[in-house]
This record gives structure tokens, C-alpha cells and sequence, in this order.
């Protein structure tokens, strides 16, 4: 069993910066590959962004392509999102995810691990 906790979210104004991070708990973190969704009030949970168990792949949503940044520390337990020039359209509940794959797509249904999100909010 993995249990992932997020931090760094809160209030920012539009074009401000914020760190998400997400620990895991366990030691087969480094074996999984992680992603970041969110999901905005009246819509569907969306990927946002998504690491390979290595870090070697990303891949990001075109709507925050060249903004936000996944990485992650192995030796931490420990997948972020740096999110740069936010814009209003950005806030939402962010959730970070693991799947038991070292490669992982967009859906929701290939991870099996979620935590319980943390707010981000974009002020014009």
C-alpha cells in the first residue's frame, strides 16, 4: 500500500509561481510511475502532467505545456509539479497519483495509488 500527501498549494495572482509536492510513503516508489491531475469546480479530473519511474519521460497536457514542470527525487519519496506564470484558468484541486507501471498514460484508471489533494488558486 502507497499513501501520498500533497503540499504546496494555496493563493497565488495570475503569472505567480507555486511548488507542489507529493511524498510517498513505501518503498517502491522509485518503481512507479507518478502523475499530477486536477480538477476544477463543475469538471472532470484532467491530467496534468506525468513522469516515468525513472524520470527519464514527461509528458504534459497542452494547456500548461511550458508553464509546469513534474519532476522527482527517489531517494526522497517525492514527485513535484513547479507551476510558473499561473493563470486563473489553473486553480483547481490538484491530486498526485501512482501507478504500479513504470510508464503511465492520461487516464485516471491506470493509477492505482491517489492522495487527497490541495487547493491551488489563480487571482486575476
Amino acid at each position: 500500500q502507497v499513501q501520498l500527501v500533497e503540499s504546496g498549494g494555496g493563493s497565488v495572482q495570475a503569472g505567480g509561481s507555486l511548488r507542489l509536492s507529493c511524498a510517498a510513503s513505501g518503498r517502491t516508489f522509485s518503481t512507479y510511475a507518478m502523475g499530477w491531475f486536477r480538477q476544477a469546480p463543475g469538471k472532470e479530473r484532467e491530467s496534468v502532467a506525468r513522469i516515468s519511474w525513472s524520470g527519464g519521460r514527461t509528458y504534459y497536457a497542452d494547456s500548461v505545456k511550458g508553464r509546469f514542470t513534474i519532476s522527482r527525487d527517489n531517494a526522497k519519496n517525492t514527485v513535484y509539479l513547479q507551476m510558473n506564470s499561473l493563470k486563473p484558468e489553473d486553480t483547481a484541486v490538484y491530486y498526485c497519483a501512482a501507478a504500479r507501471t513504470r510508464y503511465s498514460g492520461m487516464h485516471e484508471s491506470e493509477y492505482d495509488y491517489w492522495g487527497q489533494g490541495t487547493q491551488v488558486t489563480v487571482s486575476s
